[in-house]
């Protein structure tokens, strides 16, 4: 079984921890600006898991951190730990459904999408020239000079970089932190790590925090564990039709006698599946409550911050469901 690290042995590599401390918008806007090496005023508060989908019937994907700044540049950032050898592909594919949720119906002037930053932070290097950061955007092959201005900015960040051409001591510090999240020896000079370093001390030491992180980890062993049964119960019946073919082509009735016992294992191991089975979809409910409540809260503050409710249902994307709860709550507030 996977060894489940405790809130405090995360690092900022850790999904759960790069989320929870992402959705601060002080620390976004931190990282933001280091990264960028400018200043960045957000507009939105950051999101974290944000859904995203073009069609019910085509891939739907999850936003690690998105949100907005003030001259409607659009990031959506995200760290991997591991290379699992499509990452430009999937960056691409991540703006393309961002780019996708940017035109209300009717609009044909493409000149209103907004600018799109992806920005993926990896403790490897991806393209293998020892750089701490890779900048992409669109460029003509024929003529370098000429850059497509297509607002597209694809961005890889890479903590084991070591040529420091170009790179501010910030942006190295901040790398270092991301990996090296718990190292208490390590003594930063940049203001805004710092500030980042003191949240994410904050997180590990707040026990709502802590229950969430061990919500969701028990939510996904729950479904790992149903894969598994389900595993299990498909080798059970194809054993019982081996068996049977077995018997037949033998004509023993001592072989069906053999296999009695077996079979009686199997049907007891169906009655106990299904039990846990029961108790999965019990929790299951009740983690989907509890990310329903999440988003109506959101959802919620938005709202109180005095966006319009077609604002709010835009860049959120939410099921009508959670925006007509929302809303009733707030009429009644």
């Amino acid at each position: 079984m996977e060894q489940r690290k405790t809130l405090q042995e995360l690092t900022l590599l850790d999904r759960f921890l790069f989320n929870e401390t992402m959705e601060k918008p002080e620390n976004m806007q931190a990282m933001l600006e280091i990264i960028l090496g400018k200043e960045i005023v957000l507009k939105y508060l950051p999101q974290s898991e944000k859904e995203q989908c073009t069609s019910p019937v085509f891939r739907f994907v999850k936003l690690d951190v998105w949100t907005q700044d003030t001259e409607d540049v659009i990031y959506e950032v995200e760290s991997q730990q591991s290379n699992t050898g499509n990452l430009p592909k999937r960056s691409r594919y991540y703006q393309s459904v961002i780019d996708s949720k940017l035109l209300e119906p009717g609009i044909d002037d493409f000149n209103v999408l907004n600018p799109v930053c992806v920005i993926i932070i990896t403790p490897f290097d991806l393209f293998k020239k020892k750089k701490y950061l890779y900048t992409f955007t669109m460029r003509c092959r024929e003529s370098t000079d000429i850059d497509l201005n297509d607002g597209a900015v694809r961005i890889f960040l890479n903590t084991h970089g070591n040529d420091d051409e170009g790179i501010s001591q910030d942006l190295k510090e901040l790398l270092y932190f991301i990996e090296h999240t718990n190292d208490q020896n390590k003594i930063f000079q940049s203001e805004k790590v710092n500030q980042i370093r003191q949240s994410v001390r904050v997180i590990q030491n707040n026990e709502e925090v802590s229950l969430r992180y061990m919500q969701e980890w028990e939510e996904k062993l729950i479904f790992k564990r149903e894969g598994l049964r389900e595993g299990r119960e498909e080798g059970r019946k194809e054993g019982r039709k081996e068996g049977r073919k077995e018997g037949r082509k033998e004509g023993r009735e001592e072989t069906l006698k053999e296999l009695q016992p077996k079979l009686d294992n199997a049907e007891r191991g169906r009655k106990e599946a299904e039990r846990k089975w029961s108790e999965a979809e019990k929790e299951k409910s009740r983690l989907e409550h509890e990310a329903y409540e999440r988003e109506v809260q959101i959802f919620l503050n938005l709202l109180h911050s005095g966006l319009s409710q077609e604002k709010v249902q835009c860049y959120m994307n939410s099921r009508e469901d959670i925006a007509k709860e929302a809303m009733e709550r707030f009429r009644t507030e």
